[in-house]
């Protein structure tokens, strides 16, 4: 049983530090991952802290948190829940609540928060599916569900669900989705605007408007001659 439990720990451990080599073009070698990698250190530390908190200890559990805070920028409650293959990119200032769900293979960047409104009680923290990415600074709060493969993009604040396969950009933030399928093209930074396109909707009917104006203008100095 001791033998299963060893190669189990040490297949995810390899596979954590695969996700942020494949993640990460500057990262050049494993051995980079484990010892200069806040990210990897917070996760690894999580684990740590998820053990005693399960085995009611929680002050330890959280002493462990705080510590791993300190160091490295990234608050992780013990009680969130991480699935494999996540990743932490650089990783300062990210907050993550303790009802916070988070699936396989989504990745985190710097400065985001995955907290609660303040409002609720039981579940407070969002859940997010398998695949998700969320984008620099971004703010997921509440007990909402960011659904698989979704991404939030840099700067977004987002208090609502949001289905899978869309991206969500903007405050507060608006879903955007591109023929109802996965955006596989665009990064954190590179999202469709709404607020953009909607500034430039409005700047193309105010010309519109104007020629509108200037042809009645020509049509009433015409009358006024033809009257004169």
């Amino acid at each position: 049983m001791i033998g299963v439990i060893q190669i189990g720990w040490l297949s995810e451990y390899k596979e954590s530090v695969q996700a942020f080599i494949d993640h990460d073009p500057a990262a050049h070698q494993p051995l980079e991952i484990i010892l200069l990698y806040p990210g990897f250190k917070a996760l690894r530390s999580h684990k740590k802290a998820q053990w005693f908190l399960k085995h009611n200890m929680p002050f330890l559990a959280r002493a462990i948190s705080q510590r791993s805070a300190h160091k490295t920028g990234i608050e992780i409650h013990p009680g969130a829940t991480i699935g494999r293959r996540v990743c932490i990119d650089h990783g300062n200032g990210i907050v993550i609540g303790e009802t916070t769900e988070i699936g396989d293979d989504c990745m985190i960047y710097q400065g985001v928060t995955l907290g609660g409104t303040g409002k609720d009680t039981g579940k407070r923290h969002p859940t997010l599916e398998r695949g998700v990415m969320v984008g620099s600074g971004a703010k997921v709060l509440g007990p909402i569900v960011i659904g698989e493969n979704a991404k939030v993009a840099a700067g977004a604040v987002v208090v609502k669900d949001v289905e899978p396969n869309c991206t969500v950009v903007g405050v507060p933030g608006r879903v955007v989705k591109v023929d109802g399928s996965r955006v596989d093209d665009l990064d954190q930074v590179n999202f469709p605007d709404p607020v953009m396109t909607a500034i430039t909707a409005n700047a193309r009917l105010i010309d519109e408007l104007k020629q509108e104006i200037n042809k009645l203008e020509a049509k009433k100095s015409e009358n006024i001659e033809y009257i004169i």
